[in-house]
Protein backbone atom coordinates (compact mmCIF):
# COMPACT_ATOMS: atom_id res chain seq x y z
CA UNK A 1 0.00 0.00 0.00
CA UNK A 2 1.05 3.62 -0.50
CA UNK A 3 1.25 4.15 3.23
CA UNK A 4 3.87 1.40 3.46
CA UNK A 5 5.87 2.65 0.46
CA UNK A 6 5.98 6.20 1.84
CA UNK A 7 7.42 5.29 5.23
CA UNK A 8 10.26 7.36 6.58
CA UNK A 9 13.22 5.16 7.64
CA UNK A 10 13.54 5.45 11.43
CA UNK A 11 15.97 3.64 13.71
CA UNK A 12 13.60 4.15 16.64
CA UNK A 13 11.05 1.93 14.90
CA UNK A 14 13.30 -1.07 15.56
CA UNK A 15 13.82 -0.33 19.26
CA UNK A 16 12.35 -2.64 21.86
CA UNK A 17 10.35 0.06 23.67
CA UNK A 18 8.75 1.26 20.45
CA UNK A 19 7.76 -2.24 19.43
CA UNK A 20 6.31 -2.91 22.89
CA UNK A 21 4.21 0.25 22.87
CA UNK A 22 3.08 -0.41 19.30
CA UNK A 23 1.97 -3.92 20.24
CA UNK A 24 -0.12 -2.57 23.12
CA UNK A 25 -1.69 0.05 20.88
CA UNK A 26 -2.36 -2.56 18.20
CA UNK A 27 -4.33 -4.73 20.63
CA UNK A 28 -6.31 -1.75 21.93
CA UNK A 29 -9.29 -0.14 20.24
CA UNK A 30 -7.22 2.83 19.02
CA UNK A 31 -6.76 3.17 15.26
CA UNK A 32 -3.75 4.50 13.34
CA UNK A 33 -5.88 7.37 12.03
CA UNK A 34 -6.79 8.38 15.57
CA UNK A 35 -3.11 8.46 16.49
CA UNK A 36 -2.44 10.65 13.45
CA UNK A 37 -5.25 12.98 14.51
CA UNK A 38 -3.78 13.12 18.01
CA UNK A 39 -0.53 14.44 16.54
CA UNK A 40 -2.37 17.61 15.51
CA UNK A 41 -3.59 18.06 19.08
CA UNK A 42 -0.01 17.67 20.35
CA UNK A 43 1.16 20.21 17.79
CA UNK A 44 -1.59 22.65 18.76
CA UNK A 45 -0.53 22.48 22.40
CA UNK A 46 3.08 23.05 21.30
CA UNK A 47 2.18 26.04 19.16
CA UNK A 48 0.05 27.67 21.86
CA UNK A 49 2.79 27.08 24.43
CA UNK A 50 5.37 28.78 22.19
CA UNK A 51 2.98 31.65 21.51
CA UNK A 52 2.21 32.25 25.20
CA UNK A 53 5.84 31.81 26.25
CA UNK A 54 6.76 34.81 24.15
CA UNK A 55 5.21 37.23 26.65
CA UNK A 56 5.37 35.12 29.82
CA UNK A 57 7.94 35.67 32.54
CA UNK A 58 9.53 33.71 35.35
CA UNK A 59 8.18 30.29 36.18
CA UNK A 60 5.31 30.61 33.72
CA UNK A 61 7.75 31.01 30.83
CA UNK A 62 9.80 28.06 32.02
CA UNK A 63 6.70 25.88 32.26
CA UNK A 64 5.44 26.92 28.82
CA UNK A 65 8.78 26.25 27.14
CA UNK A 66 8.99 22.83 28.76
CA UNK A 67 5.44 22.05 27.64
CA UNK A 68 6.35 23.12 24.10
CA UNK A 69 9.42 20.89 24.06
CA UNK A 70 7.55 17.93 25.56
CA UNK A 71 4.51 18.08 23.31
CA UNK A 72 6.71 18.57 20.26
CA UNK A 73 8.18 15.17 21.07
CA UNK A 74 4.71 13.75 21.71
CA UNK A 75 3.87 14.84 18.16
CA UNK A 76 6.82 12.81 16.88
CA UNK A 77 5.76 9.80 18.93
CA UNK A 78 2.33 9.95 17.32
CA UNK A 79 4.07 10.05 13.94
CA UNK A 80 6.06 6.97 14.93
CA UNK A 81 3.22 4.88 16.30
CA UNK A 82 0.53 5.59 13.70
CA UNK A 83 2.61 3.83 11.06
CA UNK A 84 3.68 1.01 13.34
CA UNK A 85 0.11 0.28 14.40
CA UNK A 86 -1.07 0.49 10.80
CA UNK A 87 1.58 -1.74 9.25
CA UNK A 88 3.14 -3.93 11.94
CA UNK A 89 -0.21 -4.06 13.76
CA UNK A 90 -2.15 -4.85 10.61
CA UNK A 91 -4.60 -1.96 10.97
CA UNK A 92 -4.13 -0.25 7.63
CA UNK A 93 -7.20 1.59 6.37
CA UNK A 94 -8.16 2.81 2.88
CA UNK A 95 -7.84 6.43 4.01
CA UNK A 96 -4.60 5.76 5.89
CA UNK A 97 -2.34 7.53 3.35
CA UNK A 98 -4.35 10.73 3.81
CA UNK A 99 -4.07 10.65 7.58
CA UNK A 100 -0.40 9.75 7.29
CA UNK A 101 0.32 13.05 5.49
CA UNK A 102 -2.31 15.70 6.23
CA UNK A 103 -1.83 15.93 10.03
CA UNK A 104 1.92 16.37 9.54
CA UNK A 105 1.41 19.46 7.43
CA UNK A 106 -1.04 20.91 9.96
CA UNK A 107 1.36 20.08 12.81
CA UNK A 108 4.31 21.84 11.16
CA UNK A 109 2.23 24.97 10.62
CA UNK A 110 0.84 25.02 14.16
CA UNK A 111 4.25 24.59 15.78
CA UNK A 112 6.34 26.90 13.62
CA UNK A 113 3.75 29.65 13.19
CA UNK A 114 3.07 29.50 16.93
CA UNK A 115 6.76 29.93 17.64
CA UNK A 116 6.88 32.86 15.21
CA UNK A 117 4.05 34.67 16.97
CA UNK A 118 5.66 33.93 20.32
CA UNK A 119 8.94 35.60 19.40
CA UNK A 120 7.15 38.53 17.81
CA UNK A 121 8.19 37.72 14.24
CA UNK A 122 5.15 35.96 12.77
CA UNK A 123 6.44 36.33 9.21
CA UNK A 124 9.49 34.24 10.13
CA UNK A 125 7.30 31.54 11.68
CA UNK A 126 5.09 31.41 8.61
CA UNK A 127 8.13 31.29 6.34
CA UNK A 128 9.53 28.34 8.28
CA UNK A 129 6.12 26.64 8.11
CA UNK A 130 5.78 27.30 4.38
CA UNK A 131 9.19 25.85 3.58
CA UNK A 132 8.46 22.87 5.85
CA UNK A 133 5.29 22.15 3.86
CA UNK A 134 7.25 22.63 0.64
CA UNK A 135 9.70 19.88 1.62
CA UNK A 136 6.77 17.47 1.92
CA UNK A 137 5.28 18.70 -1.35
CA UNK A 138 8.49 18.01 -3.26
CA UNK A 139 8.69 14.54 -1.70
CA UNK A 140 5.16 13.73 -2.84
CA UNK A 141 5.80 15.32 -6.23
CA UNK A 142 8.69 12.93 -6.69
CA UNK A 143 6.45 9.99 -5.87
CA UNK A 144 3.87 11.23 -8.37
CA UNK A 145 6.67 11.24 -10.94
CA UNK A 146 7.23 7.56 -10.24
CA UNK A 147 10.27 7.99 -8.00
CA UNK A 148 10.86 6.60 -4.50
CA UNK A 149 10.00 8.90 -1.60
CA UNK A 150 12.90 11.26 -0.92
CA UNK A 151 13.36 11.87 2.81
CA UNK A 152 16.69 13.64 2.46
CA UNK A 153 17.63 16.66 4.58
CA UNK A 154 19.24 18.80 5.78
CA UNK A 155 15.93 19.85 7.36
CA UNK A 156 13.50 16.95 7.13
CA UNK A 157 10.71 16.61 9.69
CA UNK A 158 12.78 14.98 12.42
CA UNK A 159 15.48 17.62 12.00
CA UNK A 160 12.97 20.48 12.24
CA UNK A 161 11.49 19.08 15.41
CA UNK A 162 14.93 18.45 16.91
CA UNK A 163 15.94 22.06 16.25
CA UNK A 164 12.78 23.63 17.68
CA UNK A 165 12.78 21.29 20.70
CA UNK A 166 16.43 22.07 21.45
CA UNK A 167 15.68 25.78 21.05
CA UNK A 168 12.85 25.56 23.58
CA UNK A 169 15.16 23.94 26.13
CA UNK A 170 18.07 26.29 25.45
CA UNK A 171 15.76 29.28 25.79
CA UNK A 172 15.49 28.44 29.48
CA UNK A 173 19.06 29.71 29.86
CA UNK A 174 18.42 33.11 28.24
CA UNK A 175 18.11 34.93 31.59
CA UNK A 176 21.80 34.16 32.12
CA UNK A 177 22.68 36.76 29.47
CA UNK A 178 19.52 38.87 29.85
CA UNK A 179 18.27 37.49 26.57
CA UNK A 180 14.74 37.14 25.31
CA UNK A 181 13.61 34.88 22.45
CA UNK A 182 16.95 35.06 20.58
CA UNK A 183 17.37 31.28 20.63
CA UNK A 184 13.95 30.62 19.12
CA UNK A 185 14.42 33.34 16.50
CA UNK A 186 17.70 31.73 15.51
CA UNK A 187 16.07 28.30 15.40
CA UNK A 188 13.31 29.55 13.10
CA UNK A 189 15.90 31.04 10.75
CA UNK A 190 17.78 27.72 10.73
CA UNK A 191 14.56 25.80 10.01
CA UNK A 192 13.39 28.20 7.30
CA UNK A 193 16.75 28.26 5.53
CA UNK A 194 17.36 24.52 5.99
CA UNK A 195 13.88 23.58 4.79
CA UNK A 196 14.29 25.78 1.72
CA UNK A 197 17.57 24.03 0.92
CA UNK A 198 15.89 20.67 1.50
CA UNK A 199 13.06 21.50 -0.91
CA UNK A 200 15.54 22.66 -3.55
CA UNK A 201 17.65 19.54 -3.09
CA UNK A 202 14.65 17.25 -3.42
CA UNK A 203 13.42 19.14 -6.48
CA UNK A 204 16.86 18.82 -8.07
CA UNK A 205 16.80 15.08 -7.33
CA UNK A 206 13.45 14.77 -9.11
CA UNK A 207 14.74 16.51 -12.21
CA UNK A 208 18.01 14.58 -12.25
CA UNK A 209 16.40 11.17 -11.75
CA UNK A 210 13.60 11.88 -14.22
CA UNK A 211 16.09 12.87 -16.89
CA UNK A 212 18.12 9.75 -16.16
CA UNK A 213 15.01 7.64 -16.79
Amino acid sequence: MAQDENRRPLASRESGWARAVARKLSTASVTPNQISMASMVMAAVTGVAFWQAGTATGESRVALLLVAALFCQFRLLCNLFDGMVAIEGGKQAPDGPFWNEFPDRVADILILAGAGYGVGVPALGWAAAAFAVLTAYTRELGRNCGLPADFSGPMAKQHRMAVITAAAVLSLAEPLWSGRNQVLVGALWVIAFGAAITAIRRAANIVRKSRAG
